[in-house]
């Protein structure tokens, strides 16, 4: 009898040792979830951020506190999302410049480091020029680019090797250009190289439409052609390169949310529901379309493929334009 009973408690205890993890996996979470943004608050990827962690909160019924990591031109904060317990309960939003700092030295993080979730939005690039420009239309402006020298004409709209930088470059590069045949002016973000085009400055802004948008609707500014596969849904008069001047080369800034990689696929499963949940739901859609932000939807695998296909293209575009080091 007591050996009957010493078995029934031993087999109890094992069954409790079994069941336990497997319980504390299925209680995902059960505590506050951090979210880091590598860059700075009231900026746009902020803005998405805190849209998103307010949903994800009622979806998940816990608290999702969004962080600034910013420092090191976005080093910082992706770092530190990489670098956390893979346990979901620090995830951040990932930018496109993953896919730069490691080609220009400033890190050997990349996009291999996360374990991707989702892609919530994507703003394609864009030619912008003044109104006041001479060039009305995309093969105007072109056409003159290749028939004047290499320098005659200039562009804005981010740091040098940033992303508009590049886009500019892969543009020119789609048309057996060389990458530096229109002159790049740093700039600190579009804004103000859109403002030093409309004073004169620089003949182009190779930026996304979202970002020169109010110019846009105050007439001050004319979108020749976007960077992207299909018309924008916001600019619909706007033509695509393919439609306008032939040019197969499309890009567009991204944000994602992901996790550091090794993310158990149990909270990995119940993250992407929730973040698909909240994409769809009326109160994204509105805050992105007031915004002017475009609405990008890929799950996890189909994110992983964008991020790892713009690593390859960007490196190329930075290795030919002597960006990479």
């Amino acid at each position: 009898m007591l050996r009957r009973t010493l078995l029934c408690t031993a087999l109890a205890f094992a069954s409790v040792a079994v069941t336990a993890p497997a319980m504390a996996q299925s209680s995902y979470p059960d505590r506050p979830i951090q979210m880091l943004v590598p860059w700075g608050a009231g900026g746009g990827t902020d803005a998405v951020a805190r849209i998103l962690g307010t949903l994800l909160q009622q979806e998940l019924g816990v608290p999702v506190n969004v962080v600034n990591r910013t420092g090191g031109s976005g080093v910082v904060g992706h770092s530190a999302i990489a670098k956390a317990k893979p346990d979901g309960y620090t995830i951040g939003v990932v930018t496109i410049e993953i896919d730069m700092m490691h080609w220009q030295g400033l890190t050997d993080l990349t996009y291999k480091d996360f374990d991707f979730l989702a892609m919530v939005n994507a703003d394609p690039g864009s030619v912008m020029v003044s109104v006041d420009s001479p060039f009305k239309t995309l093969p105007e402006l072109l056409a003159a680019i290749k028939e004047k020298p290499a320098g005659t004409f200039k562009a804005s709209g981010t740091g040098q090797g940033g992303i508009w930088h590049l886009g500019l470059a892969g543009w020119m590069m789609s048309h057996g250009l060389k990458p530096d045949q229109v002159t790049w002016v740093p700039s600190q973000g579009a804004a103000p190289g859109i403002t030093d085009m409309v004073a004169g400055g620089v003949d182009l802004v190779p930026a996304a439409l979202a970002e020169g948008r109010s110019m846009i609707d105050a007439k001050r500014v004319v979108g020749l052609g976007s960077m992207s596969a299909e018309r924008q849904e916001l600019f619909p008069d706007v033509p695509t390169l393919k439609e306008a001047v032939d040019s197969d080369w499309t890009l567009a800034v991204w944000r994602t949310v992901a996790a550091p990689a090794g993310l158990p696929d149990d909270v990995k499963a119940k993250l992407e529901a929730a973040l698909e949940k909240a994409y769809n739901s009326p109160e994204y859609k509105k805050f992105m379309t007031e915004r002017g932000f475009g609405m990008r939807w890929a799950d996890g695998k189909e994110a992983t493929r964008i991020v790892a296909e713009d690593d390859a293209t960007l490196g190329n575009i930075m290795k030919e334009a002597g960006l990479a080091k």
